[in-house]
């Protein structure tokens, strides 16, 4: 995987991230989802290089082989407002001021709180199969609760450590002819880490909590997200079946807003990588030159 980036650990402050990095060009960071690490970009990262950008691709706090600090009893550790201060620092050790960011997954929430409290360095913002924190939980009903349960297990003490420690391989299923072999095995290395599965709990943890508050704060003060913001969701997942169109709900928080659906379930940049590269470069590309 990852042939020709340099992959490097690099010391962000009070966490320390495994990070890929390669290309020339616009800087674009990748941030994956739960259960992922860096390594589910495995065939977007290579593409996107060969469509002419600098490609950056951490494991993200506490996931995969990056470390940060022991969990604190308000969540605040694994917040996204502790959070994206990695990969804002991450971006400086590598040079880049200005970056585009792609989340999926938590990784979107990631993202998301970075163009909102550093609207100086993200250009533009790609949010993949979310919408916010809050909007969810605001909407929540029977039907998002039975299939969205795994949020409220997860926001449990102790139990769902338990749980999932006992047999891993189990809770967290992966297919290694779908995944890829190299990434499916990364994958099932940081899933059988307690610690990686402590902190991937505290990420939603602190969803339920701190980083609710944080964004009905945002809400309540008329933030938005200032830069041009493309939302993508995979159609064979249950976003659009729960909410309808999406963007109807992004419209709220940005000021330029598109997207579509891509037929994929939700791991779509294993699932369908062509597809999110086809989508995801000629928006990424539009913003001009940032080196």
């Amino acid at each position: 995987m990852f042939e020709g980036f340099t992959v490097e650990d690099v010391d962000v402050g009070d966490a320390r991230l495994q990070v890929r990095h390669g290309g020339c060009g616009d800087p674009v960071v990748l941030l994956h989802g739960h259960p992922r690490t860096g390594s589910t970009w495995h065939a977007v990262a290579p593409a996107l290089v060969e469509a002419g950008f600098r490609v950056v691709v951490p494991d993200l706090r506490g996931y995969g082989r990056s470390r940060g600090p022991a969990p604190t009893a308000d969540h605040s550790a694994h917040s996204k407002s502790a959070v994206p201060g990695d990969v804002a620092r991450l971006m400086t050790h590598l040079g880049h001021d200005e970056f585009a960011v792609v989340g999926h997954d938590r990784g979107s929430y990631v993202a998301l709180r970075l163009g909102l409290d550093q609207p100086d360095r993200v250009e533009r913002v790609v949010l993949i199969d979310c919408i916010p924190i809050s909007e969810h939980l605001r909407r929540a009903d029977a039907r998002f609760a039975t299939a969205w349960w795994h949020w409220f297990f997860f926001a449990q003490p102790d139990i769902p450590e338990r749980v999932i420690n006992a047999d891993p391989d189990s809770w967290y299923r992966g297919d290694p002819d779908v995944m890829g072999a190299e990434n499916h095995a990364e994958w099932r290395t940081a899933v059988r880490d307690p610690d990686v599965v402590r902190a991937m709990l505290e990420d939603y943890r602190a969803g339920l909590t701190i980083d609710r508050e944080h964004e009905e704060a945002d809400r309540a003060a008329g933030r938005r997200l200032a830069m041009p913001l493309l939302v993508l969701w995979s159609l064979r997942d249950d976003l659009e079946d729960l909410y309808g169109d999406p963007l109807a709900i992004w419209r709220d928080w940005a000021t330029t807003v598109s997207g579509h659906g891509i037929d994929s379930g939700h791991h779509f940049a294993e699932e369908a990588p062509d597809e999110l590269v086809a989508a995801l470069a000629p928006f990424l590309r539009s913003g001009g030159d940032r080196r």
